[in-house]
């Protein structure tokens, strides 16, 4: 086999596991299963795939800190929330972003993001799908999330849990595969949101880069004065 023809059998075995990853239906159990298999070789397949979501989410992110917050950047707390192996914490910490925590699923995702020694803590076994009962409300200045909102992973009512740890008059900067939007009524989520005063749109990139075969949309949502009492009022 030339190196041509070993690239591209390889690039179709890491957009294999890309695709597979999305095929659990909210099982997260065998979700964190399969990331702890893929832990070891998930970064170089995700690059074969063009990935520059983390990028993309990260820029955005220090957009929105020098639009909006007056803090320095080294002083805005961040909650990578999903952060798999770290590669949208390294891009926060290249833009100077310092006081920034992680969680993941799969504890031997979350072991590797720890390695890059740019987070404060990172915790692993944490399921975005439930409450988020080990972070105070209005813990954080800014949310990031990138990669986590698509297709068999995390559904978008988690949202509501992302809104609540985040401080008032703070931001939630993620980004949805276009796949994950058009089936799994993300917008109808926003707007359920945003009519509760919990979460208001702010900036929406439309079909963005994301990876090779498909794009993402970037949003920016500036969670409402109310949201941690809206969000713990819900039954």
């Amino acid at each position: 086999m030339n190196t041509l023809d070993q690239n591209t059998t390889w690039e179709q075995a890491a957009r294999k596991r890309i695709k597979d990853s999305h095929a659990f239906d909210g099982d997260i159990g065998r979700l964190a299963d399969f990331y702890r298999g893929w832990a070891s070789a998930y970064e170089l397949d995700v690059s074969r795939d063009e990935y520059c979501g983390p990028m993309i989410v990260a820029e955005l992110t220090g957009a929105v800190q020098t639009a909006y917050l007056a803090k320095e950047r080294a002083l805005i707390s961040i909650l990578d929330a999903g952060c798999g192996t770290g590669l949208l914490g390294v891009q926060m910490e290249r833009l100077g972003f310092r006081l920034i925590e992680g969680l993941d699923l799969c504890e031997e995702m979350a072991e590797r993001a720890r390695q890059t020694r740019v987070y404060r803590h990172v915790r692993g076994g944490v399921d975005l799908n439930g409450p988020l009962a080990q972070y105070p409300s209005a813990s954080y200045d800014i949310t990031v999330c990138c990669g986590v909102l698509t297709l068999g992973h995390v559904r978008p009512e988690a949202l509501r849990e992302l809104a609540r740890v985040t401080r008032p008059k703070g931001f939630i900067v993620a980004s949805t595969r276009k796949s994950y939007a058009e089936t799994a009524c993300f917008e109808e989520e926003v707007l359920r949101l945003e009519d509760a005063g919990i979460l208001v749109p702010t900036q929406r990139l439309k079909d963005g880069r994301y990876v090779a075969e498909e794009g993402a949309d970037y949003w920016v949502f500036q969670v409402g004065e109310d949201a941690s009492a809206s969000t713990k009022a819900r039954p």
